[in-house]
C-alpha cells in the first residue's frame, strides 16, 4: 500500500520532563553529532507533508528547525496523550503519526506500516509492537478521536495502553526490526 502523504500530519513528541536525563531536553541532545529531534524530523518527511514538534520548552530551540512547535493545551506535562492530543487538535489531516524524540534509529519507510495496518483492520488507532510489547508512541490515530481523547485526559487518567484499547486498535508488527525502537535516556548513552 502506498501512504497518502497528505492525509498524515507527522508529529515529534519531545513535550517530556526528561527525568531520567537530569531534565536536559531530550531532543536537543546530541547523537553522533546532531539532536536528537534531527532523526525523527528525517524519518518523518518520508510520509508526511506536514510536520509539527510538540515541545513544553525550549520552544525558540525547536522552531529553529523549520517547523511549527506546538504545546500541550495545559501546563502539566501530562505525558505523550496530552502530546497526541495537541497535536490532534492542531493537525488539518485526517490523521496524525507520532514517534519520539528520542530513538536514533527511527526509518521513515518503516513508519508507513502503521498507516498500512490503520486501512487494512479499519481501525482508529494503529500503534508498533516489536513482538514482545507495544511500542504506543510510534502511533497513527484518526484526529477525529481528539474529544475522546480529551475527554479521557479530563477524567484524571494518563495510561497510553489503557486509552488506546478503548478504541478500535490494530497493531503494525515490527518484530523483524525492533533496533527500530532503541531509545536514548541517559547521557551514558549518548556516546555509544
Amino acid at each position: 500500500m502506498t501512504v497518502e502523504r497528505s492525509k498524515i500530519t507527522g508529529v515529534v513528541l519531545a513535550g517530556g520532563r526528561a527525568r531520567r536525563m537530569g531534565g536536559a531536553d531530550k531532543g536537543l541532545m546530541r547523537y553522533h553529532g546532531h539532536p536528537l529531534v534531527s532523526y525523527s524530523l528525517d524519518a518523518l518527511r518520508q510520509v508526511s507533508e506536514t510536520i509539527l514538534i510538540n515541545a513544553n520548552r525550549n520552544l525558540e530551540e525547536y522552531a529553529c528547525f523549520g517547523y511549527p512547535v506546538i504545546t500541550d493545551l495545559n501546563d502539566s506535562f501530562d505525558g505523550p496523550l496530552a502530546g497526541l492530543l495537541s497535536a490532534m487538535r492542531s493537525a488539518q489531516t485526517q490523521y496524525v503519526l507520532t514517534v519520539p524524540c528520542d530513538c536514533p534509529c527511527i526509518d521513515g519507510l518503516l513508519l508507513g506500516r502503521l498507516y498500512d495496518n490503520l486501512l487494512a483492520e479499519q481501525a482508529e488507532i494503529c500503534t508498533a509492537t516489536d513482538g514482545e510489547r507495544l511500542h504506543p508512541v510510534f502511533l497513527m490515530a484518526d484526529c477525529r478521536l481528539a474529544d475522546d481523547l480529551a475527554a479521557y485526559l479530563a477524567s484524571g487518567q494518563r495510561k497510553m495502553e489503557t486509552w488506546l484499547r478503548s478504541r478500535r486498535l490494530a497493531l503494525a508488527d515490527y518484530s523483524d526490526c525492533p533496533e527500530l525502537f532503541v531509545n536514548i535516556n541517559t547521557r551514558e548513552e549518548l556516546i555509544l
